[in-house]
C-alpha cells in the first residue's frame, strides 16, 4: 500500500484503506473515496492540490488529505 499522493499523473489506484479521524473519513466517503474504489490520477505536479478521477467525477485533494487515502497500484 501507498499513499495516494504517490501516484503518477496517469497511473491508476485501488483504494484499500483511509487513515484519519471521523471528519476526514467522513468527507472522503462523501467524495467517492471508498474501500475498493478505484481512482485516477490526473494531476500530480508534486505541489497541492492533486487532482484524481474517482467515481467519474473529478475531485481536487490536498496534500495532506492525499496522504490520508491508502491505495494499491494498478498495473495498466
Amino acid at each position: 500500500m501507498a499513499p495516494l499522493n504517490s501516484l503518477k499523473t496517469g497511473e491508476v489506484g485501488v483504494v484499500q484503506d483511509l487513515d484519519g479521524g471521523r471528519g476526514f473519513i467522513s468527507r472522503a466517503v462523501a467524495l467517492g473515496f471508498t474501500p475498493g474504489t478505484e481512482v485516477a490520477m490526473v494531476q500530480n505536479f508534486r505541489r497541492s492540490p492533486l487532482i484524481v478521477v474517482v467515481r467519474d467525477t473529478h475531485v481536487a485533494l490536498g496534500r495532506g488529505e492525499a496522504n490520508k487515502v491508502q491505495i494499491r497500484r494498478v498495473e495498466q
